[in-house]
C-alpha cells in the first residue's frame, strides 16, 4: 500500500468525534482562586481592627435573638405537625420576624443594598424557586428579601444542631437521610405533596446544582425538584464586587476565610433576579430531566455563562483523586454526560481512576504512549501506536482520564467479545490442545507486538493463576477483562497483516468489531 492508503485506513479505524463527548468549556468550576492585591491585603488588615469586630458582635447578637424567636415559634408543637401542617397565625408572624432579622444580619456583613430585579411569585403560581448559580453559604440570602421564608432542603443531622437546629426546623424542610435507602423516594412524594397544596405551604427553594461551584457556568441540574411537574420561578444569583470573597468551592478558601474577608469589606454587592415563571410542557413534565436541563438553559442565557455536564460526582473523584496523590483535576470528566452515554456509576469511574493511575505512575494526568507501553509491558508497536491514537481525542499526543474512560469503554472492552477472545485463543493455542502453552505465548507476543521474553513470561504468570503452567480459556477470558487493552491490540495487529498482504487465513476481526 502507499502512503496516503495507509493513513486512509487508519483513519477509518479512529474513533467518531462525537459532539456529544467533546471537553466542556470551562476547565474547572470547581476551583477558586483569591488574589489579594497590596490595597486589598491593607484593607483586610484596617476592617480587622475596626468595622469587622463591631459586624460580628452584630450579627451575633441578631441571630441569639433569631434564634429565641424560633424555639418561641416551635413551642407545644411535635414534629408531625411540624412536618404536615404549614405554621400559621402567630408562628407564622414569628417565622416572618425570623426572616427580617435574617435580613439585617445580611446587612451587618456588609450586604447593605440587596438589588432585585423581576417580581417573586405566589407559592400557588410557582411553588417551587430554582436558585443558581450556586456558589456560597451566602446564597441563602435569597431566602431573606422573599416575600416569606421559603422552605428548604437538609440532612436530618442539622436539624438536631445546637442554635442553628432550631432555625432550620423553623422553615420546616424537607429531611434527607442518607442512611435511609427510601429517604430519595420519600423526599420527591413529599415535594409533590407541598407543591401541589394550592399555595398553602411556602414556596420550597432548591439549589439544584447540587454543589457549589465558581459561577463560570451552570453545571448539571439534579432533576429532584423537577419531578413533580409543577411551575418553577428561576431565580438567577450574582455578586459583584472587583475582589470575590464570597465563593466557596471544593478547591478554594475555606469557610472561616471566606466569611472573614467578606465582613472585611466595605460594601457587598448582590443581585437577585426573578425570571418569569417557567411552565414545563406536557413533554417536560414526562421528562424531569429535559425540564431541567431546559430551565438551566433559560437561565444560563440570562447569566451569560455556559452550561456544562458537571455534577458533585466530579467533586467526590476530584476528592478521591487527592486520597491516592494523584492530581485533583484528573477527577473532573463531566460525570453526567460521561455516565450517561457510557453507563457507568461512580464506582466503576472510581475503579477505573485507580487503573489509569498505575498507568500515569501516580505522577500527572497525562499519559504517553510509552508509559502504555510500559504499562502493558510491551515496547512501542504498530498496533499500540494505532490504539493510543484512538485514546488521544483531541491530538495532543498523551490521553488524560477522560480520554481514557471514554476509550476504555468504547474501543478497548468492546472487543472483548467472546467471539474475538476465543479467536485469539485458538490463535495462541497451538494444536487445538485446549491450553496456551508459555512457549507459545511468547512467540506469538514476540512476533506480534516485539515484546521481550521477560515480559512474555511476566504476562503469562499473570495469567497462568493456577501456577500449572498452562493458560486455560478460562485464565485467559479473566485477564482480558482486566486489560481489555490487549483485545483491541490483537484486533489492531490482526487488521494490519491482513491489509499489508492482502491474504489471511483467520477470520478478519476488524470488521466484526463494531466502533460505537
Amino acid at each position: 500500500m502507499d502512503e496516503t492508503s495507509d493513513e486512509e485506513v487508519k483513519r477509518r479505524r479512529r474513533l467518531p468525534r462525537s459532539k456529544s463527548f467533546f471537553s466542556a468549556l470551562v476547565e474547572n468550576p470547581f476551583v477558586h482562586r483569591l488574589k489579594l492585591s497590596s490595597g486589598d491585603k491593607i484593607r483586610v488588615a484596617l476592617m480587622s481592627i475596626t468595622i469587622a469586630p463591631i459586624r460580628v458582635i452584630c450579627t451575633v447578637t441578631l441571630f441569639i435573638v433569631a434564634w429565641i424567636c424560633a424555639l418561641l415559634a416551635l413551642a407545644g408543637l411535635t414534629e408531625d405537625e411540624l412536618h404536615n401542617k404549614p405554621l400559621a397565625g402567630w408562628r407564622l408572624k414569628m417565622r416572618n420576624v425570623v426572616k427580617d432579622l435574617g435580613r439585617l444580619m445580611m446587612f451587618c456583613c456588609g450586604f447593605h443594598h440587596i438589588k432585585v430585579t423581576g417580581k417573586q411569585a405566589s407559592a400557588k403560581d410557582a411553588p417551587i424557586l430554582v436558585c443558581a448559580p450556586h456558589s456560597s453559604f451566602i446564597d441563602l440570602t435569597v431566602s431573606f428579601i422573599s416575600y416569606t421564608l421559603p422552605c428548604g432542603v437538609s440532612r436530618v443531622e442539622n436539624a438536631k444542631l445546637f442554635m442553628f437546629g432550631a432555625l432550620i426546623r423553623l422553615i420546616q424542610p424537607l429531611l434527607v437521610s442518607r442512611e435511609d435507602p427510601n429517604s430519595r423516594q420519600n423526599t420527591i412524594k413529599e415535594i409533590q405533596k407541598r407543591v401541589q397544596s394550592g399555595g398553602t405551604w411556602p414556596p420550597l427553594m432548591i439549589f439544584p446544582e447540587g454543589t457549589c461551584t465558581n459561577r463560570s457556568c451552570l453545571i448539571a441540574f439534579k432533576p429532584g425538584g423537577f419531578y413533580p411537574g409543577v411551575p418553577v420561578q428561576p431565580v438567577c444569583l450574582r455578586y459583584k464586587n472587583k475582589l470575590d470573597t464570597v465563593t466557596w468551592t471544593w478547591d478554594g478558601p475555606g469557610v472561616l476565610k471566606v466569611m472573614w474577608l467578606t465582613l472585611c469589606q466595605l460594601d457587598n454587592k448582590m443581585e437577585i433576579e426573578f425570571l418569569d415563571v417557567y411552565k414545563p410542557s406536557d413533554e417536560e413534565v414526562e421528562k424531569p430531566k429535559l425540564y431541567a436541563a431546559n430551565v438551566r438553559d433559560q437561565m444560563a442565557e440570562c447569566l451569560g455563562v455556559p452550561t456544562t455536564d458537571h455534577t458533585f460526582e466530579d467533586c467526590r473523584l476530584m476528592l478521591y483523586a487527592q486520597k491516592i496523590n494523584f492530581p485533583a483535576a484528573a477527577g473532573l470528566v463531566e460525570f453526567y454526560k460521561i455516565s450517561k452515554k457510557l453507563g457507568m456509576n461512580y464506582d466503576n469511574m472510581k475503579e477505573s481512576l485507580t487503573k489509569f493511575t498505575q498507568i500515569a505512575q501516580g505522577k500527572k494526568n497525562a499519559v504517553t504512549v510509552e508509559e502504555l507501553a510500559a504499562y502493558l509491558e510491551m515496547p512501542v508497536s504498530e498496533p499500540l501506536e494505532e490504539m493510543f491514537a484512538v485514546y488521544d481525542r483531541d491530538g495532543s499526543g498523551t490521553i488524560d482520564f477522560r480520554e481514557y474512560v471514554i476509550g476504555l469503554h468504547l474501543v478497548a472492552e468492546p472487543a472483548n467479545t467472546e467471539e474475538t477472545l476465543q479467536f485469539a485463543f485458538e490463535v495462541f493455542d497451538g494444536g487445538n490442545k485446549g491450553y496456551i502453552t508459555e512457549c507459545e505465548l511468547t512467540e506469538i507476543l514476540h512476533n506480534a507486538f516485539g515484546m521481550e521474553t521477560d515480559s512474555a513470561k511476566s504476562i503469562f504468570s499473570q495469567v497462568d493463576t493456577n501456577s500449572d503452567g498452562r493458560i486455560t480459556y478460562d485464565e485467559f477470558k479473566v485477564f482480558a477483562k482486566k486489560k481489555p487493552e490487549y483485545a483491541r491490540l490483537f484486533i489492531n495487529y490482526h487488521g494490519i497483516q491482513v491489509n499489508s498482504d492482502g491474504t489471511s487465513d483467520n477470520l478478519d476481526l476488524a470488521s466484526k468489531v463494531k466502533e460505537e
